[in-house]
């Protein structure tokens, strides 16, 4: 199953979205034009826009009123992974220089700053009021998540439930309001809603703790960066603390690394560990437990082509190769 192949029918409507982000990430300053686009140009499925047009189905949909909630909340996910290589030191983003490396940090935090206040203009096109409370405090939780992260560089003295709550702030919180804010602004039942918020929650945390499997067992060319990344830029994941779990000397390998000194080279003994103790089995099964929730939530909501599209994509989710 290709993974677009499940939404096909929002082609036209997707197009929109891209033209529509491309307009609104240019400004009357030609650096800060060049590296959004820069960063629009290397790519991405575009779950998020996806979501939100999906979610809007379940109400009254309108292409050219939902576009704005569609394009706010892709923008918001860009500018925090430009905000992300900055805390990260990160040369590579999809195969691509990222801004702070193709620029310098200065342009990296101007054009992700840029991004949020475009995302904020757009979503002003929604007049209801709950739109601003859900959007506003998403955008809270995503910047403690992102203080969070730059707090916890390095420190690999952590526990899953850190983990947990990192990866909600930091991925799984925008889906879920993707999810619920194209039921808002498609006028759907408030029950629906709050539904497809959570439907979109539990799909995200599954997508992140798949993305940190695929940090282990992916190849650089598949990743678009280093394989291991992660630990290189000091955050620790699932399968790195399921494999703490079974071999307690991960510990001492660990405390090796720090930012002058970690090379992909010092991992080797860390990723043989996470294969070894079967972490990254073990860590798929937590995902396929946040992916069982959201298919329970889906058979609460109406049937429709869009919860079949939803369904799709939960199943593409827990399926990507590890």
């Amino acid at each position: 199953m290709k993974f677009k192949a499940v939404y096909s029918f929002l082609n036209t409507d997707l197009d929109i979205i891209e033209t529509e982000l491309e307009k609104t990430v240019r400004s009357d300053f030609p650096l800060l034009t060049e590296a959004g686009l820069h960063l629009l140009k290397a790519g991405g499925k575009r779950i998020r826009p996806v979501f939100v047009l999906l979610s809007g189905m379940f109400g009254d949909y309108n292409i050219h009123k939902i576009k704005n909630v569609a394009v706010a909340l892709e923008l918001i996910h860009m500018a925090s992974l430009v905000h992300d290589d900055v805390i990260d030191d990160a040369e590579l983003r999809r195969g691509q220089p990222t801004i702070k490396a193709k620029w310098d940090n200065r342009i990296a935090m101007y054009t992700g700053d840029y991004l949020f206040a475009r995302s904020l203009e757009l979503i002003t096109n929604i007049e209801r009021p709950i739109a601003h409370q859900i959007l506003s405090k998403a955008m809270v939780e995503l910047t403690l998540g992102e203080i969070e992260q730059v707090k916890d560089k390095y420190n690999f003295d952590q526990n899953l439930r850190t983990y947990l709550r990192r990866i909600k702030r930091k991925t799984a919180m925008l889906i879920a309001v993707s999810c619920q804010l194209g039921g808002v602004a498609g006028n759907a039942d408030e029950q629906i809603c709050k539904k497809l918020y959570w439907f979109g929650y539990f799909v995200g945390m599954s997508f992140q703790i798949i993305d940190d499997i695929l940090d282990f067992t992916s190849t650089e060319e598949e990743l678009g960066k280093p394989v291991g990344s992660d630990l290189l830029q000091g955050n620790i994941t699932l399968p790195v603390l399921l494999a703490m779990e079974q071999d307690p000397s991960i510990q001492e390998f660990l405390n090796l690394l720090s930012k002058e000194t970690a090379s992909i080279k010092m991992l080797d003994p860390i990723i043989n560990s996470v294969k070894k103790y079967g972490a990254i089995d073990r860590a798929s099964e937590i995902s396929d437990l946040y992916l069982k929730k959201a298919f329970e939530i889906l058979e609460e909501l109406p049937r429709n082509r869009a919860r079949i599209a939803l369904a799709n994509i939960a199943k593409y989710i827990g399926k990507r190769k590890f």
